[in-house]
């Protein structure tokens, strides 16, 4: 049986760290990106370093539904999904609302939509979200949640505007409705798929070293704050986030579904009380 995995965002980041995670945990490993170039290059070098898998890169937008099924497609010719990844994001100063809500959410949905009927005993879903929800306090009441849990529904982007209200469209305010959509998303997927013994859980970084951290750092005030209110006092590595994926991929975490683990260094423990 050859045994397939996914790492989504894999051309930078915390996408490579987790594929280069998976390489040692499946037969065949698909990478994909919206940046070709990026991606070719994290499986070349891959690739060198000899690792157990084949790797695969894939240049796609995993908001198009058409190159999501291209891609469940060829997992399906080459052998059992075993591992999905899924980190491809974008950041609140990097696109405008519509389209953090279409990666962040809507392509997690579309993913999995694709890859769902291949799920099989032993496979499992990590999605990348982020501790935003916690920072900003979201916490929408029960008609806003129907909507936000349908990602997939005709015009959703629409529908969730008018549910949550004009606010939503400042960037810095859809990421973290993004990013919350994607924690309730686990927790639905796991029931979907518990019934064939797979799993889904989602993951949420705090602040994490880029160039585009240390360069907030250095000129945004609210963000010094954070960094200096966590507990371990300095940014996380793409590394350990990847490490804590790895884990809910692997067969030591067979018995984790539903939920979401926090890679903080403290931090959503230093603001309970807030």
């Amino acid at each position: 049986m050859t045994t397939v995995g996914i790492a989504t965002g894999a051309g930078r980041g915390t996408g490579a760290a987790c594929a280069k995670r998976l390489t040692g945990m499946v037969d065949v490993l698909l990478l994909a990106d919206r940046n070709e170039a990026a991606v070719a290059t994290v499986a070349r070098n891959l690739s060198d370093h000899g690792t157990k898998a084949v790797v695969e890169p894939l240049g796609m937008d995993i908001t198009n539904p058409e190159e999501v099924a291209r891609l469940a497609e060829r997992v399906s010719e080459l052998g059992t999904l075993r591992a999905v990844a899924h980190a491809e994001s974008v950041v609140p100063s990097k696109a405008d609302w519509r389209r953090i809500l279409e990666v962040d959410l809507v392509g997690t949905a579309l993913l999995t939509e694709a890859l769902r009927p291949q799920a099989t005993v032993g496979t499992a879903f990590v999605y990348c979200a982020s501790i935003s929800p916690v920072i900003a306090h979201i916490d929408p009441d029960p008609a806003v949640a129907v909507v936000l849990d349908d990602p997939l529904q005709e015009e959703f982007l629409d529908r969730i505007r008018d549910a949550v209200g004009p606010a939503i469209e400042d960037p810095a305010w859809a990421y973290p409705w993004a990013t919350y959509g994607v924690h309730r998303f686990a927790r639905n997927e796991a029931v979907r798929l518990g019934p064939v013994a797979a799993r889904a859980c989602s993951v949420s970084p705090g602040a994490i070293e880029t160039p585009e951290s240390r360069l907030e750092t250095a000129w945004r005030e609210p963000v010094r704050q954070l960094i200096q209110r966590t507990p371990l006092r300095r940014t996380g590595r793409h590394e350990e986030v990847a490490a804590v994926a790895a884990f809910l991929l692997s067969d030591e975490a067979s018995y984790v579904s539903g939920t979401d683990i926090v890679v903080d260094g403290g931090l959503c423990a230093a603001m309970q009380d807030d």
